[in-house]
């Protein structure tokens, strides 16, 4: 455990999840976070039913109760697979120091730099997390009406009148911060062992380039120890790759679904809403969105793209003069590279990058119907129609209008 604490590429998620007992420990702090947030996520999406209708309204609460039940998602994998994810961490602290005791500045250069970018984006998104978090909060104290942070809907219970509505208030104020801490640190938990693969292929790369540099009078020898422990570093990085993915192919294919649909909505309603303070609140919404799926896709992409640069290094290397058995290893890792190592949804979901596009590209559409057709679907003059089956159409298929 203390290992993976003084890893500093995954000790800021490691100690934030330590700290609420998802992973290293097992206390109270576990069912203190976990069973209040999902029972608040449960009423948020009862509170979807009672509110249906009112489109705005749906759309903005239906993104808070996604949001609230991927961080629950996430959190109940991660306490069930915690001896996985503990060993996968183990791995990367004791391969982290591996690497750092290589004599080679440039691949020294290249750990401290991945290894700041990883603690800075994990600091970074937790410090937006709270700004942003905090936002959600207060934000109902000056719209002028009651209104709660993320809609309730609690049976027998009338959350905006007094005491209830500032019990209410205070418990969702409360927590949003562990619902904060059991959503954001995994998506840099993410990013940051993705960084790691990244310094692991790079560094494979380097030894690629440089493995005859001081193998002395015995070359063919040493050199042919050198490419089999090349060989090994890549099964090692192709298999560190592999588990990744077991641990987050799935929660990441569930967000992809549900973000997309909510990202079509967001941009959508903000074809329609004309308060302005309405209009930033929705940006940001879109912003968050994403920036998270951003996170995701941009740094798995680079991981698929520096792969295959595996090659590149192996065939630019020191090879000409070695013997064939040398030649031959090496060719073995050149074909090897040729399939490039991805972290990705499910196995029908490859290339990050082009996914990324186009589901950018494929939710744009929310955006560029008309605001006159939408609003003339959405409400009459007095605004408040409920949605006819057309509109819905609509939403859900634009082509059905003629658009």
């Amino acid at each position: 455990m203390e290992s993976i604490l003084s890893c500093p590429i995954v000790s800021v998620n490691a100690r934030v999840w330590r700290f609420w007992s998802f992973v290293l420990k097992h206390d109270a702090m576990r069912y203190i976070s976990i069973i209040p947030v999902t029972v608040m996520t449960f009423f948020m999406f009862l509170d979807l039913g009672h509110s249906w209708g009112d489109f705005q309204d749906v759309i903005i609460k239906g993104y808070f109760a996604v949001l609230y039940f991927n961080a629950v998602l996430r959190t109940l994998i991660l306490v069930k697979d915690r001896k996985l994810y503990e060993n996968f961490m183990e791995g990367i602290s004791k391969f982290y120091f591996e690497i750092s005791r290589i004599d080679d500045h440039q691949i020294q250069s290249l750990l401290r730099s991945y290894t700041a970018r990883a603690r800075m984006l994990s600091i970074s998104n937790l410090a937006l997390g709270a700004i942003i978090s905090t936002c959600f909060t207060v934000y109902p104290m000056f719209t002028g009406v009651r209104g709660l942070p993320y809609g309730m809907y609690i049976p027998g219970v009338d959350g905006y009148q007094s005491p209830q509505y500032e019990i209410i208030y205070l418990v969702q104020v409360v927590l949003t911060f562990p619902g904060c801490c059991m959503y954001i640190p995994f998506t840099s938990f993410f990013v940051s062992t993705t960084l790691f693969g990244l310094v692991q292929i790079k560094t494979l790369q380097r030894q690629l380039q440089t493995f005859k540099d001081g193998i002395g009078s015995h070359g063919n020898k040493n050199a042919n120890l050198q490419v089999i422990k090349l060989i090994q570093d890549h099964k090692r990085i192709i298999a560190y790759v592999s588990e990744l993915n077991s641990l987050v192919t799935y929660i990441c294919f569930v967000e992809f679904l549900s973000f997309g649909l909510m990202l079509c909505a967001l941009l959508f309603l903000l074809n329609v809403i004309e308060n302005h303070a309405q209009i930033v609140i929705v940006a940001a919404y879109i912003f968050m969105i994403i920036s998270q799926i951003f996170a995701f896709y941009w740094h798995a992409n680079e991981v698929r793209e520096e792969s295959m640069n595996i090659a590149v290094a192996a065939y630019s290397g020191p090879w000409v003069e070695l013997d064939d058995s040398i030649k031959k290893k090496l060719l073995l890792i050149i074909l090897r590279a040729q399939q490039p190592l991805e972290v990705s949804q499910q196995t029908s979901l490859r290339r990050p990058h082009n996914l990324y596009i186009q589901l950018l590209s494929s939710t744009s559409w929310a955006f560029s119907i008309p605001a006159d057709h939408s609003r003339q679907c959405l409400s009459d003059d007095a605004g408040n129609v409920p949605i006819p089956p057309e509109c819905i159409l609509l939403v859900l298929h634009p082509a059905a209008s003629g658009l």
